[in-house]
């Protein structure tokens, strides 16, 4: 604990991450203690007490050699239009209206609109971030069913909470990174749409599935946001008659 108030006090962490960290911090620092003076040297024979000692580097070593997972998010709606026409709303859409959720209000990163540059494959997606653009190359435009695309280029995660105008600690750069994601729509009866997005990630911090529940749960909602502001938009469309009323052929109209 003492140790968590001086990354805070110091400014190399912030309130979010020291929060979400003790859970591990606490219990692991306390069987550290705990170690430390069950095998105090003056307790064990030198060579016991040596292989003690090669621990941190053996660790160090393990940290520096594994290899992060990748994890699959997806995250489904229903949509009241068909695929058609919600499809170039997934493309490109205009700008979101600010969160409410007190977690994006605290500082995590938020999708805030989306561009792109060219169509069909080869195009790039530009997913405007509140902490940066994320870069989307395109890989499959299948108008209107699947697009996907691989990420170059992630933004931080999130702005720290902290009592500073600015912490910028390591973690925030190279350790959630976005590989790829597409967005998937299937037709459903009564001219409705599911759309599916999905998101592969990885993060490099330890242990993965402990930090996987918190990252999984962030995506989510930031599907979440994307998924029901294009609804909203599909839906706006063919209630100011953009597209003929369901039942009505889009060819005959």
């Amino acid at each position: 604990m003492a140790a968590a108030c001086l990354l805070l006090v110091f400014g190399w962490e912030g309130l979010i991450c020291i929060a979400i960290a003790l859970p591990l911090v606490l219990p692991l620092g306390a069987l550290g203690g705990w170690l430390v003076y069950r095998f105090e040297p003056s307790r064990l024979p030198t060579g016991t007490a040596a292989i003690l000692l090669l621990l941190p580097t053996a660790s160090m070593t393990w940290d520096t050699k594994a290899r992060p997972p990748v994890f699959e998010v997806r995250s489904a709606i229903e949509i009241a239009a068909t695929p058609e026409q919600a499809w170039k709303h997934i493309v490109t859409f205009s700008e979101l209206p600010k969160p409410q959720e007190w977690f994006f209000r605290a500082g995590l990163a938020y999708p805030r609109m989306a561009r792109i540059e060219g169509t069909g494959v080869g195009a790039t997606r530009y997913c405007e971030f509140s902490t940066g653009p994320v870069v989307e190359p395109i890989e499959v435009w299948n108008e209107p069913r699947l697009l996907r695309f691989r990420v170059t280029e992630n933004p931080a995660p999130m702005n720290e909470w902290s009592p500073y105008a600015q912490v910028l600690p390591k973690h925030l750069h190279g350790y959630l990174i976005s590989k790829q994601g597409q967005f998937r729509l299937t037709q459903l009866a009564k001219n409705r749409t599911l759309l599916e997005g999905t998101t592969w990630y990885q993060h490099g911090l330890w242990p993965a599935e402990y930090w996987r529940w918190w990252s999984d749960a962030i995506i989510h909602r930031i599907h979440l946001r994307v998924l029901n502001h294009i609804r909203t938009l599909a839906e706006k469309d063919i209630s100011e008659g953009a597209y003929p009323a369901q039942g009505q052929s889009v060819r005959s109209w």
